[in-house]
């Protein structure tokens, strides 16, 4: 009990901590926080993970592997939250709303931190590849399952597009494999926007959390929480070997797996009427029982 304990101190808590500042603040001082995410994600997010992907020692491979991990992950998680959401019962934007809130993780603002927490700099290095690639299915399946077809697949297109950090892996894997060094003036600029990403993405965390309502339809979000922190980061184990994972990439790909839901999810959602407050309401609900979970699986990849 005390190991836990300990893995939590350490690891969640300061993320917990740093997230109830947001919090606090947007309960008292009623922030917009849509223009501080834009921020993050057009600036810091793609600074983020060009600094690590120059930085850090990851050969090509293991990016591609990484990458394809996340996105079978997303796509096995999926293809079960529609069976269950079926099971269930639901349709329309309901069922549009379940997928959304157990298919996209939180590998951003809460699991780029708890990584560098457990993991160190290469686990954060490891991690931001999983993000991109998070963020990318996020950006063209995302919105597509939330426009449920029509014009779905060419607003899917144009969203991915419209991912920075997508562009951010070719250019600093290129400039990597040209062995090319980036001038001090350029690179350090960078580097300062690197930093402030995760502290960013924590405040932007606790002012997402202050603005969720109280949760709806209890039943399916019950069945949300159970895919999200559950069935994904077992979906996770399963598939590892198949793709290659191995170590600390493993590890990281399997953490990263388990986050809870996207806060992302709840801006798509608004966008296209697809039961935000569902949707909020599941990023609320998973954020907080996330800590229940994530410590005890921190403790069995670091066993």
């Amino acid at each position: 009990m005390s190991e836990l304990l300990n893995l939590f101190t350490n690891n969640i808590l300061p993320i917990l901590l740093v997230a109830s500042v947001g919090f606090v603040l947007q309960k008292l001082l009623k922030f917009d926080p849509r223009p501080l995410s834009q921020v993050t994600f057009y600036v810091l997010s793609p600074a983020l993970v060009f600094t690590l992907l120059v930085s850090a020692e990851i050969e090509g491979g293991r990016v591609l592997s990484m990458m394809a991990f996340a996105a079978l992950v997303v796509l096995l998680t999926a293809g079960l939250s529609f069976g269950v959401g079926r099971t269930l019962g639901l349709g329309g934007k309901h069922v549009a709303a379940f997928l959304l809130t157990t298919t996209f993780m939180n590998a951003g603002n809460y699991g780029l931190s708890l990584n560098k927490f457990a993991f160190g700099d290469f686990g954060l290095a490891l991690a931001s590849i999983y993000f991109v690639a998070s963020q990318m299915m996020t950006h063209s399946l995302g919105v597509y399952i939330a426009s449920v077809g029509g014009s779905g697949t060419l607003q899917a297109f144009k969203g991915l597009t419209r991912v920075p950090s997508v562009y951010a892996i070719p250019l600093a894997l290129g400039i990597r494999a040209l062995d090319i060094a980036v001038p001090l003036p350029i690179s350090r600029p960078i580097e300062l926007l690197s930093l402030a990403t995760v502290p960013t993405m924590l405040l932007l965390l606790g002012m997402q959390i202050a603005r969720a309502g109280v949760p709806r339809y209890r039943k399916s979000l019950s069945a949300s929480v159970a895919i999200k922190l559950l069935a994904a980061p077992a979906i996770a184990f399963l598939i590892a070997p198949l793709i290659g994972l191995e170590g600390l990439a493993r590890d990281v790909g399997i953490l990263q797996s388990a986050m809870p839901t996207a806060v992302m999810t709840t801006i798509i959602a608004t966008e296209y009427d697809a039961e935000a407050a569902f949707v909020t309401g599941a990023v609320l609900v998973t954020t907080l029982l996330s800590p229940l979970t994530l410590t005890p699986l921190i403790a069995v990849l670091l066993g």
